[in-house]
């Protein structure tokens, strides 16, 4: 068995990113980090932390991480239902769930899920952003408990849920259509016209112009890692690009932003992927979560 204690510390250095942070969180002093560290990794004979700024996991650190979670919702179920059991420093005591999601659930509807969650819980939610096609890889790395995904195909070890469909919509300004598009939406006036995409990941914009054209166009596209500013550069004229219709619905009707080709939006199905593991807390996540995607999703 591995004590809980060497496993809470390797998940706080993951956490925090440094050893000198993960000391002051669980009140120990840096080398005392770095002796439980030693001592886990001896014990599993693998390196578990990549030493840098900040500090990393291997996929096995990844995977202690994950059990260290598990094991921590399990003590804070028991300590609820065993009040005795609470440490004297209790507030020292965090449980945290780790999960990928997508910037553009974060940005709409997911929030209404963290709402309803903690409303319930003392357990804090611990969110990593990832495109919707590569969130289940951090599933699959051990990296975390639950995803939103655009994969229906469970992961090992993990449960799934269609959550429902997040519809995006190929806008921009009228005077960028104007501008750039005036002699219509085809083959040479995409690939002249700057579209937006989130990062290298990001391949709505690619998969909307294949849709429309049947066949591939180079897009020339500036980088925004950030929902809320591919609205706003939209907005003032900076590119096109696929924003979902929750967030530009108002700017649409409106008018101050229109569709490239109206009525041709493109329809992502989200589920959420969860670990097996019968943690109470995480079902009760997981009912937040299926409940606030219910409510926004088409």
């Amino acid at each position: 068995m591995l004590e809980s204690t060497l496993l809470a510390t390797v998940a706080a250095v993951v956490r925090e990113g440094s050893f000198e942070r993960a000391a002051r969180v669980l009140h120990i002093t840096p080398s005392a980090v770095s002796q439980r560290i030693r001592q886990m990794e001896e014990r599993v004979g693998a390196v578990l932390i990549v030493r840098g700024q900040p500090c990393t996991a291997t996929e096995a650190g990844a995977r202690i991480c994950r059990h260290a979670d598990s094991v921590a919702m399990l003590e804070h179920d028991l300590r609820r239902d065993l009040p005795a059991l609470a440490p004297e420093d209790a507030q020292a005591e965090h449980t945290t769930i780790r999960i990928a999601i997508n910037a553009d659930s974060l940005s709409t509807w997911f929030v209404t899920a963290m709402r309803d969650f903690c409303a319930q819980s003392q357990v804090l939610l611990d969110v990593a952003v990832d495109d919707q096609d590569q969130t289940n890889e951090w599933l699959r790395r051990g990296h975390v408990l639950a995803a939103v995904t655009s994969h229906a195909k469970a992961v090992q070890g993990c449960k799934v849920r269609k959550l429902g469909t997040l519809r995006y919509c190929a806008t921009a300004s009228p005077a960028f259509m104007q501008q750039h598009f005036a002699g219509g939406v085809n083959a040479d006036t995409l690939a002249r016209a700057p579209s937006i995409v989130f990062d290298r990941n990001d391949r709505l914009q690619e998969r909307w112009v294949r849709r429309q054209l049947r066949r591939d166009v180079m897009l020339p596209a500036h980088r925004l890692p950030s929902s809320q500013a591919f609205v706003d550069a939209a907005l003032a004229d900076v590119g096109w690009g696929m924003n979902p219709l929750l967030s530009v619905q108002e700017h649409m009707d409106k008018r101050r932003l229109v569709e490239l080709v109206p009525g041709r939006a493109l329809d992502v199905p989200l589920y959420w992927q969860v670990a097996q593991q019968p943690l109470p807390e995480l079902e009760r996540l997981t009912r937040s979560v299926v409940a606030a995607a219910g409510q926004a999703l088409l």
